[in-house]
């Protein structure tokens, strides 16, 4: 996900995907845990995507 794509989002979108992310960086590492995980480079997008939506949540804040 693009920075530019979760700049153009209103916050309480923001929020509802922040939560959605945050969930799937739980389940993510639950599976790591288990050996499930096919691809551990997911819990570091997800971790990136993470990040830049806590970053416009921000900005946001800050230009209000």
């Amino acid at each position: 996900m693009k920075f530019t794509e979760i700049q153009e989002k209103d916050a309480k979108a923001l929020s509802e995907l922040l939560k959605e992310k945050k969930l799937l960086l739980f389940k993510l590492k639950a599976k790591l845990r288990t050996m499930q995980l096919s691809n551990p480079n997911e819990i570091k997008e997800v971790r990136k995507d993470i990040a830049r939506i806590q970053t416009a949540m921000t900005a946001a804040n800050n230009k209000a």
